[in-house]
């Protein structure tokens, strides 16, 4: 399932696309309108990177599915989880928008839910925007990761189904232009990370499960 080109396959589209149009125009020697055309391939260039990681080897850890900045960290309580703390990650349009699995495990489900598009980094934002509810069931814990839509955000992609067994930080989906990634891990897991904390999708351990 690793690929040699650290590109997202959804992101193909958004690159190849406006890159021939540029190339096109610019052939034709209209140059200065090739211009932006070229500046969105080059930009989802980089929106749609998909580094490798090294995932480390964190006995009952819960890795970060996701890039970005820890905006909150709360008591919560989920349907597949129960008592739960929750650990909410905004992901802005220059991290890298590729979800990770916390934690190795079954797919038990995976829920679309369809929603508002308000900005994902409002507390809110989990409960009424679009988003994609994915639930993993561990050897020892049950981890739920919620992908939320944003502003800009549109649309989200889940590549796995009920059914599945990921490994630890193998890739499940993405979200598009910006959004927000929440992790349920059961109460009592020690947490490694705060509000303000930058984590790294795959690489950072959000903490250690009970």
């Amino acid at each position: 399932m690793e690929r040699k080109l650290p590109i997202a396959r959804e992101g193909w589209p958004f690159v190849v696309v406006p890159g021939a149009v540029a190339v096109a125009l610019a052939l034709l020697g209209r140059r200065v309108l090739a211009l932006p055309f070229a500046a969105a391939s080059l930009a989802s260039l980089g929106f749609f990177r998909d580094p490798e990681r090294v995932i480390p080897a964190v006995g009952n850890g819960a890795l970060s599915p996701a890039d970005g900045t820890v905006t909150s960290v709360d008591e919560a309580v989920d349907p597949f989880v129960g008592a739960a703390v929750r650990v909410s990650i905004f992901l802005s349009p220059l991290d890298v928008h590729v979800n990770r699995a916390p934690i190795a495990g079954l797919v038990v489900d995976t829920a679309y839910t369809r929603g508002r598009f308000v900005a994902a980094y409002t507390p809110e934002a989990g409960e009424v925007n679009e988003r994609c509810t994915i639930r993993i069931q561990g050897e020892a814990a049950r981890v739920t990761v919620v992908q939320i839509a944003g502003v800009v955000a549109r649309r989200i992609v889940c590549r796995v189904t009920a059914g599945q067994k990921l490994e630890a930080g193998e890739r499940f989906g993405l979200i598009r232009f910006g959004s927000r990634t929440d992790c349920y891990m059961p109460r009592g897991t020690t947490l490694h990370v705060g509000v303000g904390d930058r984590v790294i999708g795959g690489v950072t351990v959000l903490g250690t499960l009970p």
